[in-house]
C-alpha cells in the first residue's frame, strides 16, 4: 500500500485518530467525476493531531482489530478559535 493523505475527523481515543480519505474516479456510464471519502483509523503516539489536521499516513502492521496505519507526519495544523478569556473581558468592561 502506499501513503495516503487526509483530514482527522476525530481524535477522541487515546494514541488514536479517525482520518477522512478523499478520492476521485471517474464514472464510465455517467462520464462523471464522482468523490468517494474512506475512514481509517490510524496511531498517534503523542497525540499530536487535533480535527481539521491535515495528515500524511503510513501503512503499518495490524495495531489492533482495525488500526493498520499511523501518523507519518502533520502536513498542516488546523486554525483553533480560542475565545478570549472571560476574565480579561470583565476586566475590559469594568474598565
Amino acid at each position: 500500500m502506499k501513503p495516503v493523505i487526509g483530514m482527522v475527523v476525530s481524535n477522541k481515543m487515546q494514541k488514536s485518530v479517525v482520518v477522512a480519505v478523499d478520492h476521485l474516479f471517474h464514472h464510465k456510464l455517467y462520464n462523471r467525476y464522482v468523490k468517494r471519502t474512506s475512514k481509517f483509523m490510524a496511531h498517534d503516539e503523542n497525540n499530536e493531531c487535533n480535527i481539521g489536521d491535515r495528515v500524511r499516513l503510513d501503512p503499518s502492521r495490524p495495531l489492533s482489530k482495525r488500526k493498520h496505519w499511523v501518523v507519518a507526519e502533520i502536513l498542516k495544523k488546523a486554525r483553533i478559535y480560542v475565545p478570549p478569556s472571560a476574565k480579561s473581558s470583565e476586566s475590559s468592561t469594568n474598565a
